[in-house]
């Protein structure tokens, strides 16, 4: 059985064991419940509003971590205006514990 679910602005597949690097959620050692669940494909595939009410997915998140860094320069000619900027996204990397159809 797996499922499809949105968090962090992205979407993906998920099954009952695997490890999905994922948008920082929460801290390590915490259970957290994805929502929305947009599908859930077992014996027969649960796709609507109405049937996935109560659907959900649960997780643990295992690890954390940060992304590479992300380097930017902002650029106005004729003003005189530079700027440089970096980024780096928080990740946590969760593992999902249970798929509940609901």
């Amino acid at each position: 059985m797996y499922a499809v679910v949105r968090t962090g602005g992205k979407q993906y597949r998920v099954q009952q064991g695997q490890r999905v690097r994922v948008e920082r959620v929460a801290p390590t050692g915490e259970t957290v419940e994805l929502t929305p669940v947009l599908l859930v494909d077992g014996d027969t595939v649960l796709a609507t509003p109405e049937q996935l009410r109560g659907a959900s997915v649960s997780a643990t998140v295992v690890d954390e971590g940060r992304g590479r860094k992300i380097h930017g320069f902002d650029y106005k000619a004729k003003a005189r205006v530079r700027r440089r900027w970096g980024h780096r996204q928080n990740y946590s990397t969760i593992e999902i514990t249970g798929i509940s159809r609901g």
